[in-house]
């Protein structure tokens, strides 16, 4: 079973009983536990065996992980700040401006997105700061949990890939070999990273276009006609103003950067990266970067609001617990996704992947770029990461095409792939954060969600195919061409479907 198809299915069978039974907790234990009969069944280990890979290998293990635990404080003591925003007033004062300035919904969720490109540092702090920021705006308004878990998960790891000032460019650098300047190859691919840019185009489309489809649009239906409890959360009198909301986030953000370069050696005299921002950005470790960020942002705020006299110190402790019970659940469903790709990475499913992709190279020169765009898309849909399938293509396709159009093209449809499948999986770290960071049902989040994920990787897959077979035209023609080509596609069907959902609602 090691190293073939059998190697994936722990994962499969995860997925598919988590959309089947609406219920994740079971569903990726299930994974776990298949995951460890065949690692058992193929080292002969026996009972005892499968007992040890699944508990003492797969959950120790990975709650053991420094750079998972640097991720669970990190989660915690975001969860912690949101907690002290909300007690100290900040989050209604918001929700009060936010009454006075943004009138519609349509202009709810315009402020989701672009607040969404704004924290372009990192995923999980994107995730977890755009929905405690703007649940009580979309709530108002009458935007379900459910969009906003789709906002928020399309502003996240789409806006990282495309950033060169991310965790997600630093770990992409990171997997260039052979001395090449990883930011600059990262910096090639973005115009070509058809998935994440078009994601960004569609999420406006859809708001101005003022529709929804597959099951988002019986969620949104249900809440237009309701009351949400968040007026009465926006119109509540408290000490609390705006900037008890803004200084705090705005601190998180300026010390997460620091907190990475910091780990990247940007002041270490000794280190290759000493006084040289980008180098340290590309070397940094998000993991410890963003716990020393959120750390230092934690102090700073429960100061703030005692010198504003919005919180005691008591008070402010009292918020430590609340925070991180509101982070339980994606803790739990966090942890059990680490252990199953760990199954998955033990019974060789990185290079069955691998071997396919070596296989197909050679003969399929033009259609590459679709070929990679689709198996990182099942590759990072199948294990939950995204990070993981560039670690196993990005050096592929390096040494497949040393030089050319074709490489940078097909780097780039490596990395719009395994964010595509990313965005799609439940399993998926980031997916999870956008469903707790939304407090929105987190099978409903990936249900609702599917349907725009792949019309988008519909639409790029047909463009990267466009894109290798004029590559011989330039890359810079490649480019217009598939660019032209790919915003037609997409403009086309997102009228059509709005034209078909309305004469739908208009047979009911």
């Amino acid at each position: 079973m090691t190293g073939t198809f059998w190697s994936l299915v722990p994962a499969i069978v995860a997925i598919v009983l988590a959309l089947c039974t609406k219920e994740v907790y079971s569903s990726l234990f299930i994974g776990i536990v298949i995951g460890g009969v065949f690692y058992a069944i193929d080292a002969t280990a026996g009972f005892g065996g499968f007992l040890t890979h699944v508990f003492s290998d797969g959950l120790v293990g990975s709650l053991s992980d420094s750079y998972n635990v640097g991720i669970l404080i990190f989660l915690v003591i975001l969860g912690t700040m949101v907690a002290l925003m909300n007690k100290a007033g900040g989050s209604a004062a918001f929700g009060n401006w936010a009454k006075k300035h943004i009138k519609t919904k349509v202009g709810a969720q315009c402020a989701t997105i672009l607040l969404g490109i704004l924290i372009f540092v990192d995923d999980y702090f994107n995730c977890l700061t755009v929905g405690s920021v703007m649940k009580p705006v979309t709530d108002k308004y009458g935007v379900s949990k459910e969009k906003l878990a789709y906002l928020i998960d399309a502003t996240a790891a789409p806006v990282c890939i495309i950033a060169p000032i991310s965790s997600w460019a630093a770990a992409v650098s990171g997997f260039v070999t052979e001395g090449e300047n990883g930011i600059a190859l990262f910096c090639k691919a973005i115009p070509f990273n058809f998935y994440a840019i078009f994601t960004l185009i569609m999420m406006f489309a859809m708001v101005f276009m003022r529709f929804e489809y597959g099951k988002m649009s019986a969620f949104e239906d249900a809440l237009a006609v309701m009351k949400d409890s968040a007026d009465s959360v926006a119109d509540e009198k408290s000490k609390g103003k705006v900037l008890d909301l803004v200084f705090p986030v705005v601190v998180l953000i300026l010390l997460c950067v620091l907190g990475m370069v910091y780990s990247g050696g940007i002041f270490d005299p000794e280190s290759e990266s000493y006084g040289n921002f980008i180098i340290a950005f590309s070397n940094s470790d998000a993991s410890v970067g963003l716990v020393l960020g959120s750390f230092g942002a934690l102090v700073i705020t429960i100061i703030y609001y005692m010198i504003r006299k919005v919180l005691s110190f008591k008070g402010a402790m009292r918020c430590i617990p609340d925070g991180f019970k509101a982070m339980v659940p994606a803790i739990l469903i966090l942890t059990l996704a680490w252990t199953l790709k760990g199954m998955t990475d033990s019974l060789g499913a990185k290079e069955y992947v691998a071997g396919i992709v070596e296989g197909s190279a050679a003969g399929f020169k033009m259609f590459l770029p679709a070929i990679i765009f689709v198996i990182a898309c099942f590759l990072a849909f199948a294990t939950g990461t995204s990070w993981g399938t560039f670690g196993i293509l990005i050096p592929i396709c390096i040494a497949a095409f040393p030089t050319g159009a074709i490489r940078i093209v097909s780097i780039s449809a490596c990395m719009a792939g395994a964010v595509c499948g990313d965005h799609c999986s439940p399993i998926s770290d980031t997916t999870i954060m956008a469903s707790a960071g939304a407090q929105c049902d987190h099978v409903n989040h990936v249900s609702t969600q599917l349907p725009y994920a792949l019309t988008v990787a519909v639409v790029s897959f047909l463009t990267y195919i466009v894109a290798g077979l004029t590559l011989n035209l330039g890359i810079v023609a490649s480019g217009i061409i598939s660019w032209v080509f790919g915003l037609v596609v997409l403009a086309a069907f997102l009228i059509f479907i709005k034209k078909h959902s309305t004469k739908k609602a208009a047979a009911k």
